[in-house]
């Protein structure tokens, strides 16, 4: 899943007015110039940039007037977003320039509240434009993403390195016990320090100019990236002549394949499109040894040579990010994303992985001798000529031998777990039970596909919460993985509530035919629905600090931790029911079900570590050790033998050429986060079920001190005040199967990682 924010490249979006997600600098001791807060214009503060012409009765430049903000997607056109960046980038310069230089003492009121309130045209335009680039974008649109890249990333440098701006919030801040501020509004004025500081506002100018250079082309690089991507997933669909190739899929997915090929004008023919990690969905249901190798290595070649070929770009996103680290005093980017995590430093984030890499890799290793003991009796009983495991195979026969071990089998499973079923019946109840909720489908109001759908999402005292939007199929024009954002985020300050979207990327199914779930996909979309509550029941007065605005090895925990509800007895009973009988699922297979997850969580966590170890090799560099073009797959390749993961029937989740969470997701040096978070998460299923399970009571103290709270306090702070101690890892290596348990029976059993946006 990608981090829950908007896709925003390295642009680090001054998200409603705030600065949310502000560019990855560091800070020095203060020169004199830095330090002066002289009321004059400096290079640093640029004069407002004209707008562009307008087109006429441009919908983003006004506040939308349909329920709680909803943009109005009916009349929005490409041609109005270059118009209304430019026009909120000059708005937002202008009352930033009246906050710099106020004749009036600094105060929190005119300094802080102030600069949250700027920008508020900006982030509409923004968030409408790359959500939608993300989900539903077309040439024009990437255009314009590849124009406003670098205009961004200088615009969000133009504020963040202004010594006037600096020298009010620094001054403030240096005196800030003395303001007598609530909670809240400590927490705001440190952030803002913070991210100023982080931002470079202590440096020289010379040394200011230099990382403005850095952040644009940082920012035009990875803009690059993820559009390099989505072409490469999108060409590297296989194409299938003839459907007997097909045998072993089911009818549902043979005509989402059908209608993939019809959508791209090949009529007669079937196409199986890739998704954004490295092993496919498809690889796990097709007989066809020599196509599931075929899908494989076009998944796992993306973006590795060709037009879209990313092993440059990558290096120089490296090396430039290196550069920057250098320059602001880090020994590495690793170093200086770090820091302001929850994690605090790669040597933590080392600890954390290493602990369970050796586990995973046995566990791995046990996996797949059971695997080939199957592909061998398989040869045998064909009387062909037996093969060695390959990873093209891992998945077809892991199926083979949960179906052997728990007599259970993915076309006896998948008919309990029909789309709207899930949706209706477990995400919705889950919320439900929890927190009192209820959800209303909208269908007055307009959407950017047809697929999308609204709903109204209400508490317990009939109140409105916000908006829901759900856009679950996969489609050409739309990035791999799955999120969670907002296109309207709850804040207090401005009198707004949340109007959220949760990605996903199922295949979309034949016209008049229903959508059945894998397991694995039923978790996902519990997993994605858990950062949606997040943005849901958000009840913060700032918008720097509402909702999902939070570390990424936080930000996950809400997300894995509703993972949880997908497997729970009561929950599965209520959602896992026959499409066409309505019957439960008999408890025989519910409990085959819950068991057969067990097997492959050595594959599942050794494929992620590899990820995340990739991740921190890359961002480990210095200047000078970023490996040339010709050399980037080598680097990876010897990173992952440095840290003893590698293991050829399991390859990394991603490998570096499309690991877009990585190179252009926001999730530089944090992929780990997936895993930190998760030991949160765990460590929370065993509070809820110390604490009465699914109900009303223990939901409403997660809601109170988590899931409503954003980060108004720091995340340790938070999850200690839930927990009431610090995280313990023990849960989550017994709930991957990684440990034998030592707890109680009745805990809910393990799940592999949610599949993770592009950031996911």
């Amino acid at each position: 899943m990608n981090r829950p924010r908007i896709p925003t490249t390295a642009l680090h979006l001054l998200a409603l007015g705030s600065l949310a997600l502000v560019a990855a600098c560091g800070s020095r001791a203060p020169t004199p110039q830095a330090a002066a807060a002289g009321a004059q214009p400096t290079a640093a503060t640029p004069p407002a940039a004209p707008a562009s012409a307008a087109p006429a009765g441009n919908p983003l430049l006004q506040r939308s007037a349909l329920p709680f903000q909803l943009p109005p997607f009916d009349k929005i056109k490409d041609e109005h977003y270059a118009a209304a960046f430019d026009a909120g980038m000059a708005e937002q310069r202008k009352e930033m320039d009246a906050i710099a230089h106020d004749p009036s003492p600094p105060t929190f009121d005119n300094t802080i509240v102030a600069m949250e309130r700027t920008g508020q045209l900006l982030t509409r335009v923004s968030k409408v434009f790359f959500n939608l680039n993300a989900s539903n974008t077309d040439d024009a649109m990437q255009k314009i993403e590849a124009d406003m890249a670098p205009k961004l990333s200088a615009h969000q440098d133009s504020i963040l390195l202004d010594p006037a701006l600096f020298a009010r919030v620094d001054g403030l801040y240096q005196k800030r016990d003395s303001l007598g501020l609530d909670p809240e509004s400590a927490q705001l004025l440190s952030r803002y320090e913070t991210n100023f500081v982080r931002a470079g506002a202590r440096l020289s100018p010379a040394d200011q100019a230099e990382l403005k250079k850095l952040n644009e082309q940082i920012s035009t690089l990875t803009t690059r990236f993820r559009q390099n991507v989505l072409e490469a997933t999108k060409q590297g669909a296989v194409e299938v002549d003839d459907v007997a190739e097909l045998d072993g899929l089911s009818p549902e997915e043979i005509g989402a394949a059908a209608e993939a090929a019809r959508t791209r004008g090949l009529a007669g023919k079937w196409l199986i499109t890739l998704q954004n990690t490295t092993i496919q969905p498809a690889l796990e249901q097709m007989k066809n040894r020599a196509l599931r190798q075929k899908v494989f290595e076009a998944s796992s070649m993306r973006a590795r040579g060709g037009e879209f070929d990313n092993t440059s770009v990558m290096t120089e996103i490296a090396s430039l990010r290196a550069k920057k680290a250098a320059l602001l005093g880090y020994r590495t980017m690793a170093a200086y994303d770090l820091a302001d995590e929850t994690a605090g430093t790669p040597a933590a984030v080392h600890k954390l992985l290493s602990q369970l890499a050796p586990k995973a890799k046995q566990k791995a290793r046990q996996e797949a001798a059971e695997i080939q003991k199957q592909i061998d009796s398989d040869a045998r009983a064909a009387h062909e000529k037996r093969f060695v495991l390959e990873p093209w195979d891992w998945a077809f026969y892991a199926r083979e031998v949960r179906k052997q071990r728990f007599d259970i089998d993915d076309a006896e499973v998948k008919p309990y777990f029909e789309l709207e079923r899930v949706l209706k019946d477990g995400l919705f109840y889950a919320a439900h039970e929890l927190y009192g909720l209820s959800f209303v489908e909208r269908k007055d109001l307009p959407v950017y596909q047809p697929d999308v759908r609204v709903f109204e999402v209400h508490d317990a005292d009939g109140s409105i919460v916000g908006l829901l939007l759900l856009d679950y199929f996969k489609r050409d024009n739309k990035q791999g993985g799955a999120w969670m954002d907002t296109f309207v985020d709850q804040t207090g300050l401005l009198d707004q509530k949340p109007v959220v979207i949760n990605n996903l990327n199922i295949p979309k199914p034949a016209p008049g035919q229903r959508t059945f779930m894998t397991f694995d996909e039923v978790v996902g979309m519990f997993h994605e629905f858990g950062h949606g509550l997040h943005g849901l029941l958000s009840s913060c007065k700032y918008p720097l600090l509402t909702g999902t605005a939070v570390p990424a090895d936080f930000v996950e925990f809400p997300s894995q931790f509703n993972e949880m509800w997908a497997r729970e007895p009561v929950v599965l009973a209520h959602f896992a029911r026959r499409f066409d009988t309505d019957a439960p699922m008999p408890k025989a297979l519910l409990d085959k079900v819950l068991a057969a997850v067990n097997f492959g969580q050595g594959y599942s966590t050794l494929e992620y570590l590899e990820a995340a170890l990739l991740d921190q090799s890359w961002h480990l560099l210095g200047p000078k050790k970023v490996p040339a073009p010709a050399r980037a797959m080598a680097f990876e390749e010897a990173a992952l033998a440095r840290d003893h993961v590698v293991y050829s029937p399991v390859p990394p989740r991603y490998h570096s050429t499309y690991f877009t969470h990585i190179f252009a997701g926001g999730y530089d040096a944090a992929y780990y986060a997936y895993l930190w978070s998760e030991v949160l998460a765990r460590d929370s299923g065993e509070w809820f079920h110390a604490h009465g399970g699914l109900s009303r009571a223990a939901g409403d103290v997660f809601r109170a001190k988590i899931l409503s709270r954003g980060r108004t306090a720091e995340p340790s702070a938070l999850f200690r005040e839930f927990y009431g101690r610090g995280p313990d890892v023990e849960p989550l290596l017994e709930y991957r199967g990684l440990v034998p348990p030592k707890h109680k029976a009745g805990r809910a059993g393990p799940t592999a990682p949610a599949a993770a946006p592009a950031d996911g």
